[in-house]
């Protein structure tokens, strides 16, 4: 039982609530007795705050929000003779101002900062996703309904909808967190919603050392990549961490370039101070009005860049890219989903058929070699964690295959307490676009590839 003492009888006041506050209102679901009581007594609570509330109020303001809520919270208890326990007076006002100013059951989790992913399957289920390993929470949510107005707060905002002619949405919060949201008919449990979480302050190359993904040999040559305006292709799984890698090697372009950033959802947060980010858009309730990652790429090139981050290549618009990378826009940046540095250059491939130009097979490997330079291949391994496995070169053609020579690879060691153990180890071949990175007045050390060491296994 609840520790509730007392529940007032007072009806609820059905005064109608601001418009813009509307959808916070109470509608509940039949449920179990002992939660049924403690949500009656929320909902009505909740309602007679949103009906009282200043519209006109700058809920930007949290904390001046925060203190007329809950100066308006202890007004209402007290009108209603509801007697709480500390702890539950205390619950209940979190929970209430997390629907009002947050995302209501998940602003905690939003808010922990060892959580890299948010699951919700249906109102009753919420998983999380920490160190690589996904637990069950003992959160909910009230309702399908209750989860249904959390989504629409998320993708309102951004100009998406969601609905039963459009039952799933990409969209992002505004700390950059990548959001996918899908409904019934598609969804047959109920509404989901899936978050892929980011870090308040963006990873550094420090970071991704410290959690072994990179080391600091494979981290300088990259480094260097970068600044001599190699084009570059992260790829990996889904979760892998390309986008957090890419965001890390964005972060080594010179401050004084010229920048443009494309994303279906903008996740990049670069330091830079000369930065255009450019974000796709669906199309609107009568069909019109997409614009996609192509049209943006394409748009890019009118727009003067000194270099074209793409958050993911996925269809056509891997064409327009390799035509930029072809036409002096050096330095370019993108990921891609495959499984190895090889299938990279295969899905490539079928990215470009996928822009409807009938070109032969023998012409799109030209562009493919021709264009990328280098591939980071990334893993998330059995235990969770995210290691870089490849760094592998792109070297050109003989006959009709693309030839490919590894720089970098990782050796696993073993495993230990559940851990994997191993290193991105060099393999003492000395990339052939090692001149164009000494034109760059940039000079690596042979030790970088494992020369005048060991076979690299220092």
């Amino acid at each position: 039982m609840s520790l509730l003492k007392r529940i007032g009888q007072n009806q609820p006041i059905e005064t109608e609530s601001p418009s813009r506050m509307r959808e916070l209102r109470v509608r509940r679901q039949p449920m179990a007795p002992a939660r049924d009581t403690y949500y009656d007594i929320k909902g009505r609570v909740q309602n007679r705050l949103i009906a009282e509330l200043d519209p006109k109020m700058d809920v930007s303001r949290t904390e001046e929000v925060r203190a007329t809520i809950e100066e308006l919270f202890d007004a209402i208890l007290n009108e209603e003779n509801i007697i709480l326990s500390r702890g539950e007076r205390q619950r209940l006002f979190e929970q209430i101002v997390a629907e009002i100013l947050g995302l209501g059951p998940l602003q905690p989790l939003l808010a922990d900062a060892t959580l890299t992913e948010i699951m919700v399957n249906g109102a009753e289920n919420i998983y999380v996703e920490r160190e690589g390993k996904i637990e069950k929470t003992d959160l909910h949510f009230e309702s399908d309904d209750h989860l249904m107005r959390i989504i629409d707060r998320i993708v309102a905002p951004l100009g998406r909808r969601i609905d039963e002619s459009s039952p799933y949405v990409d969209a992002r919060l505004a700390d950059g967190s990548r959001v996918n949201a899908v409904i019934p008919p598609i969804s047959l449990m109920g509404p989901t919603l899936t978050i892929r979480l980011f870090s308040k302050i963006p990873f550094t190359t420090d970071n991704l050392i410290e959690f072994g993904t990179l080391t600091p040999e494979s981290v300088e040559f990259l480094r260097a990549c970068v600044l001599a305006r190699l084009n570059i292709v992260i790829s990996g799984g889904t979760g892998s961490g390309k986008t957090t890698l890419l965001n890390v090697l964005s972060g080594f372009i010179p401050g004084d370039e010229r920048i443009i950033t494309i994303e279906n959802a903008a996740e990049l947060q670069l330091n830079q101070e000369h930065v255009v980010p450019l974000e796709s858009r669906p199309p609107n309730i009568e069909g019109k009005g997409e614009i996609n990652i192509r049209d943006l790429v394409v748009n890019s090139l009118r727009m003067r860049p000194d270099r074209i981050v793409v958050g993911e290549c996925r269809a056509g618009e891997a064409l327009d890219m390799l035509q930029a990378m072809n036409t002096g826009h050096d330095g370019s940046l993108t990921t891609a989903h495959s499984n190895s540095p090889r299938d990279t250059l295969a899905r490539l491939e079928t990215m470009v058929l996928m822009a409807g130009m009938e070109l032969p097979v023998r012409a799109i490997r030209e562009q493919i070699s021709s264009a990328i330079d280098l591939i980071v291949h990334e893993e998330r391994m059995r235990d969770g964690t995210r290691k870089v496995v490849n760094i592998s070169e792109v070297q050109g053609m003989e006959g009709d295959i693309i030839v490919m020579q590894d720089v970098f690879s990782f050796h696993q060691s073993g495993i230990e307490a559940g851990k994997v153990i191993g290193r991105l180890r060099p393999t003492g071949i000395r990339p052939k676009f090692m001149e164009r990175i000494e034109q760059a007045n940039i000079h690596l050390p042979p030790s970088i590839f494992g020369v005048g060491t060991r076979r690299g296994y220092s």
